[in-house]
């Protein structure tokens, strides 16, 4: 399964994506696998020229930089969605085009280490939280402009997922720089 999301896709389409995203999360711990994600990334780029860390894969593709800035942005945008669903009743919960901010901020010009900075601050803050929430918490639920309804303990699922997703992408990037 491609694990591309593309903005506006069809009702179908963004199925098939949460599908294959909790197929490849599984029984695991959402929480657990949120909070190996810093450790991961680290493990990950050790010994990597941190040139090649700016290299993509294939043309059209991510660089390394690319997918860590991505998943630092998508963290920020999960806190935002997942305290307004804590905070609002029923909130309508916005897609957004990850090509587009991929493209228009600059994830390519970004340096590794700021984008990994980004991403642990962001990621530690809203793992507490998340951790925190009760069960009450955790099934209030948003309506996403794409997906439909969702609780907050299933964004926190498929945010999970989602790092598993870019995890392999990472190493296949990896795998491309040899």
């Amino acid at each position: 399964m491609s694990f591309t999301n593309p903005a506006g896709a069809a009702t179908e389409a963004a199925e098939q994506y949460i599908s294959a995203l909790l197929e490849l999360l599984g029984d695991q711990d959402p929480f657990e696998v949120l909070g190996r994600l810093p450790a991961a990334v680290t493990q990950a780029v050790v010994g990597v020229d941190p040139e090649a860390l700016h290299r993509a894969e294939a043309p059209d593709k991510w660089s390394i930089v690319q997918v860590v800035q991505h998943l630092a942005d998508s963290e920020l945008v999960n806190g935002y969605r997942i305290r307004a669903v804590l905070t609002e009743i029923e909130p309508a919960i916005a897609g957004y085009d990850q090509d587009a901010w991929a493209r228009d901020l600059d994830y390519a010009g970004r340096s590794f280490g700021d984008a990994f900075d980004q991403l642990v601050v962001l990621r530690v803050a809203n793992l507490k939280l998340y951790q925190s929430l009760s069960e009450e918490q955790l099934d209030r639920w948003g309506v996403h402009a794409e997906r439909g309804r969702e609780s907050v303990l299933q964004l926190i699922r498929l945010l999970a997922a989602h790092d598993l997703v870019h995890l392999r992408q990472i190493e296949r990037i990896k795998e491309s720089l040899d």
